[in-house]
């Protein structure tokens, strides 16, 4: 185990998130001096009671999520010496599909969203911090070559499946009362993963598709 990514563990285990990837940078990374990234992700269920008890969520303005993002990943990264990269803000925006895929912890999953051991169809990427020194990769299995993949027909009116994903027939079906429980809720796609079980609370998955629709 290298003694920086146990420091950053532990530092953003503080914060209620977790390392959920880690890979080598490409040379054309536009990050002078740094050779590898740590993806940070919500460690849920108990990230979002400690989300909503940040300034950020309580002062009403907007965006609060990008902006908590912004400042505890700046100060992690400061803590641990690395220059932060953010999936907002742009663009141009730092390609973290790609990179999640390049890093071996992430996966496409049958309905083409990513997968991954801890959240499932659930993960999602706060942002990352880049470092001048190699960070090992993650110990991961891939869950999705032993599922019964029930991702697949999970979607009540086949906007998702793996022929690919209809945003605008979701964003409509949402709007409509036959949609509400994928919008109180969160999508029935994610949460039909088994990974995804009772790993994030309800009311954050209704707050990020308020967000969506």
């Amino acid at each position: 185990m290298s003694a920086l990514l146990e420091t950053l563990r532990q530092k953003a285990a503080e914060h209620r998130l977790r390392v959920s990837a880690t890979l080598p940078l490409p040379e054309n990374a536009d990050l002078p001096g740094r050779v590898s990234l740590a993806m940070l992700s919500p460690d849920e269920p108990a990230f979002w009671p400690a989300f909503t008890q940040s300034p950020e969520w309580q002062d009403g303005n907007p965006d609060p999520m990008d902006r908590w993002s912004t400042r505890i990943l700046t100060s992690l990264a400061e803590e641990t010496g690395g220059t932060t990269v953010f999936p907002f803000g742009g663009p141009p925006y730092f390609p973290f599909y790609s990179s999640a895929l390049r890093s071996g912890a992430v996966w496409p999953s049958p309905v083409t969203l990513l997968a991954d051991s801890v959240m499932g169809l659930f993960v999602s990427f706060r942002g990352g911090i880049a470092y001048s020194e190699a960070l090992p990769a993650l110990d991961v299995a891939n869950p999705c070559p032993t599922c019964a993949q029930p991702c697949t027909t999970a979607c009540p009116i086949s906007a998702l499946t793996p022929e690919g994903y209809d945003v605008p027939r979701c964003r409509a079906y949402i709007a409509t009362p036959e949609g509400a429980p994928c919008l109180t809720q969160g999508c029935a796609v994610r949460r039909a993963c088994p990974v995804s079980a009772g790993r994030r609370l309800p009311e954050q998955s209704a707050w990020h598709m308020e967000q969506f629709k």
